[in-house]
């Protein structure tokens, strides 16, 4: 295995800093990337964070598999990226200095905007070794996402490894455009994309689950004999909606993320700041709490709740 130049050899582990750009003032960005090749030929595990620099609960999930050496495995490869946006990590935001989401740029162009380079830069540097792929998220905007793998589920392979993986809900998720996931697919390479948590704020029910379930997904491939066993069998989740606010004011719910509710059931209140007005948000549906929008102040028209059904 060659990435940046450097050599994996069966057995090795190595840490690579791959020059991504410099900074105005010539300081270099460079993107560290863990490696541990085995012994023994297997399948190949891309796990990958921070794509949006400000969604943190994946670069901790990254941090402890690497500090406790859980990317270690006795079959196969894994390839660790910490940080793949280190501009949006800096600055505490979701995208890179030049406003653009590295996630809708793939497959990127050597010549492009930054976002398209770094895109790039994963799609012939990374995604050529792959066979599979877990790209951690979290909710954007204040949202705070319930556990879930979202995934294309009418393909089989990917529905076995959301299967594997086992949190709380599995996610029929259509294909974004220029996303890792879609670009990756279409080189016959399987990504899940885990969404759990919130922007800017760790937490630990999603750091854990992500890390959980990474090793039943590594388990499953052969790669390593022992992980957590899960507690439940996931909810397959095949439509989803959000619930908007149809008015702008402070925002109260009083639903739980990741529970079960019903029809017409009261998810939370909209209300002016001066009491002259009291909004009730129901339900349409029965169905699950995927995310929950956690910014008191909002505006007519915000998604306040995710629900699967």
């Amino acid at each position: 295995m060659k990435i940046a130049g450097q050599e994996v050899k069966p057995g090795e582990s190595k840490r690579i800093n791959a020059n991504i750009a410099k900074l105005p003032s010539g300081t270099l960005i460079d993107i560290p990337i863990f490696i541990h090749q085995s012994k023994t030929p297997g399948p190949v595990l891309m796990l990958i964070a921070g794509m949006h620099g400000d969604e943190i609960n994946g670069v901790e999930i990254m941090r402890r598999i690497i500090s406790e050496k859980k990317y270690i495995v006795e079959k196969g490869a894994v390839i660790c990226i910490p940080i793949i946006n280190i501009y949006g990590f800096i600055n505490f935001s979701r995208d890179v200095p030049d406003g653009k989401d590295i996630n809708r740029s793939f497959p990127g162009s050597k010549t492009g905007s930054l976002a398209s380079q770094v895109a790039n830069f994963l799609m012939e540097e990374i995604i050529p070794h792959i066979d599979y792929g877990i790209d951690f998220h979290t909710g954007g905007a204040r949202i705070n996402n319930y556990p879930q793998i979202r995934v294309k589920l009418e393909d089989k392979s990917n529905r076995i490894l959301a299967e594997a993986f086992a949190t709380h809900y599995i996610l029929d998720a259509p294909f974004r455009d220029k996303s890792l996931r879609k670009e990756a697919f279409k080189l016959d390479k399987r990504v899940l994309v885990y969404e759990a948590g919130e922007s800017l704020r760790l937490r630990k029910n999603a750091i854990d689950e992500g890390i959980n379930g990474m090793l039943r997904v590594m388990k499953h491939l052969g790669m390593i004999q022992d992980a957590p066993a899960s507690p439940r069998i996931p909810t397959t989740v095949h439509q989803s909606t959000w619930i908007r606010a149809k008015s702008a004011g402070l925002h109260v719910a009083y639903v739980r993320n990741g529970s079960v509710i019903q029809k017409r059931q009261v998810l939370g209140v909209v209300s002016d700041p001066f009491g002259d007005y009291e909004i009730k948000m129901k339900s349409p549906v029965d169905g699950y709490i995927l995310g929950i929008n956690n910014n008191p102040v909002i505006n007519r028209g915000d998604a306040l709740f995710h629900i699967g059904h």
